[in-house]
């Protein structure tokens, strides 16, 4: 979003239980499109709803294993929520486990790219 979007947004990511890590497949694939996350740290959305936190849209990915657990944001004036398969659920060997991942990667964009118009 900050690469397709530019300056119109400030956008925050965070998980529900995140990762020590950025998952090494993430940054690998998301290298390939010129970002590199290699220094960012996992956060949890629970710190921005905890520290009052207020956003003019929120865009979760819950599906429906996690879609309970996905933290409601105080003074919402729109919140979607986008289903995309969790890249650390991603199966097989190596090479198809970051096909996976750039599928995943690539629906995001879309997505993306169709929601906001860019």
């Amino acid at each position: 979003m900050n690469k397709i979007g530019g300056d119109r947004y400030t956008v925050k990511s965070a998980g529900l239980n995140p990762a020590e890590a950025v998952n090494p497949m993430v940054i690998e694939v998301m290298k390939e499109e010129g970002i590199d996350l290699s220094r960012n740290h996992p956060k949890a959305a629970f710190d921005f709803v905890k520290s009052g936190a207020l956003f003019s849209h929120v865009i979760t990915v819950c599906d429906k294993e996690t879609d309970a657990g996905c933290p409601i944001f105080p003074g919402i004036t729109k919140r979607e929520n986008w289903p995309f398969p969790d890249p650390e659920t991603a199966t097989g060997s190596y090479q198809e486990k970051l096909d996976q991942v750039r599928t995943i990667r690539d629906s995001i964009k879309a997505k993306i790219i169709d929601a906001f118009e860019l």
